[in-house]
């Protein structure tokens, strides 16, 4: 089965909103055997839309749109729906009688009647029951094809496809077992590291692909096949990770989490462990904390964090060496590994990581140079440090120390 997203809005289209509900809707189909041949984003236009909904009946076997489904004028994708089904909007009891439950839990202020149209949907529609919002999700169904609606804002379309369209999908569809796998490697820039792997590469079997995914300060392998044998598969691809590893032992440093993130293998490495974080940031301004808090579940491990930008903050606060930073400056490994000591002492955890720099465009407190960045790490036997260069671009900097960060608290961590 193949399916396509199509994304509605001009929000989207004007860069005020970025699309993050195809990447989800792409993940779970993805889990399911559901491969998605094509993403579209269109404008919130009735013609656009139509067209969109056709040239994807021609493409693919389930269409699922988001978006458009408000209750103000601007919001046409339902009766556009409506339309290109050739069918009428009718009041759904189940539907309304939804909206005066939220209504009534939720909201203080009066039911109108452009709340209670929300209920309003295409007659040869089932609902899709939207437990967080009054917009509902609509399944239809032309021949072979589904349809699928679903309300663009990100919690309510989760939910949806969580609970009402990856069990109809599932439950309609007998689709063929889909599996990735993700090395992360480090260390090794596209070219090298294709240079290194040539001759595994080529000797793939034709139904494992392989596909790099570069990023700043690492890159990632992965190795995709499908077919209805999961165990097979699922062999097949370890065969060929066991095959590669020992050309990049060094740089390797792990498979990736099927969510996506080194710091969820972090996450479950500290929590299986027992073992606890603390994190003191200067440069990446809370970027490498915002990278563990924002997954649920960090409180298992996630012991705390500062922010100490400011010279005397880190003095304050962290209790860095004045001395330390008169003689060797604010970006330098002594500053730095003070932090992670510090921090580690202040929150009492097992690991602590720190990062000091100057991302740029000017020098700042510091003579270092732009892009030079000292990262620490702290654990129960001591404290360590490195310095960088991560060039003269501000956002690349700060981006690549949080990874560099996140490179070196997997590869402590997995020594135990």
């Amino acid at each position: 089965m193949i399916a396509e997203i199509i994304t509605i809005g001009d929000e989207l289209l004007i860069g005020q909103v970025v699309d993050t509900n195809s990447a989800f809707i792409s993940k779970q189909l993805n889990k399911i055997g559901v491969s998605v041949y094509q993403i579209t984003s269109i404008q919130d236009d009735k013609n656009h839309i139509l067209q969109a909904l056709a040239d994807a009946e021609n493409r693919v076997d389930i269409i699922i749109c988001t978006g458009g489904l408000g209750p103000t004028k601007d919001d046409i994708t339902k009766k556009t729906i409506s339309e290109y089904f050739n069918d009428t909007l009718v009041r759904n009891t189940a539907v309304l009688e939804n909206i005066e439950t939220i209504w009534r839990q939720h909201v203080r202020t009066e039911l109108l009647q452009v709340n209670r149209d929300q209920a309003l949907i295409p007659s040869k529609s089932k609902p899709l029951m939207n437990k967080l919002g009054t917009a509902p999700g609509m399944w239809l169904e032309k021949g072979d094809k589904t349809f699928i609606s679903l309300p663009g804002v990100p919690y309510e379309m989760k939910a949806l496809i969580d609970n009402e369209v990856i069990p109809n999908l599932k439950e309609k569809y007998n689709c063929p077992f889909i599996l990735h796998k993700t090395m992360i490697v480090y260390g090794l820039g596209e070219s090298a590291l294709a240079a290194r792997i040539e001759a595994w590469e080529d000797a793939l079997p034709k139904h494992i692909k392989l596909a790099y995914l570069p990023n700043l300060g690492k890159m990632r392998l992965r190795l995709s096949t499908k077919g209805f044998e999961e165990e097979q598969l699922k062999n097949e691809i370890q065969e060929q990770i066991d095959k590669v590893i020992p050309l990049i032992k060094e740089e390797y440093a792990g498979l990736e989490d099927e969510d996506g993130s080194v710091e969820i293998v972090i996450a479950k490495q500290l929590t299986k462990l027992g073992l606890t974080l603390a994190i003191a940031e200067s440069c990446t301004g809370g970027a490498v904390a915002e990278r563990f808090t924002s997954n649920p579940g960090a409180s298992a491990f996630f012991k705390g964090g500062v922010v100490t930008y400011s010279t005397q903050s880190k003095i304050n606060v962290l209790k860095v060496s004045k001395s330390d930073i008169d003689t060797f400056s604010v970006v330098s490994s002594q500053v730095a590994e003070g932090m992670a000591q510090n921090a580690q002492q202040l929150f009492q955890s097992d690991y602590a990581i720190a990062t000091t720099g100057n991302a740029g465009p000017t020098k700042g407190e510091s003579d270092a140079e732009v892009g030079t960045v000292f990262i620490a790490i702290a654990t129960k036997s001591g404290v360590y440090s490195h310095e960088f260069n991560f060039g003269n671009s501000r956002i690349k900097v700060i981006n690549k120390a949080v990874n560099k960060a996140l490179e070196i608290l997997l590869k402590e961590i997995f020594k135990n």
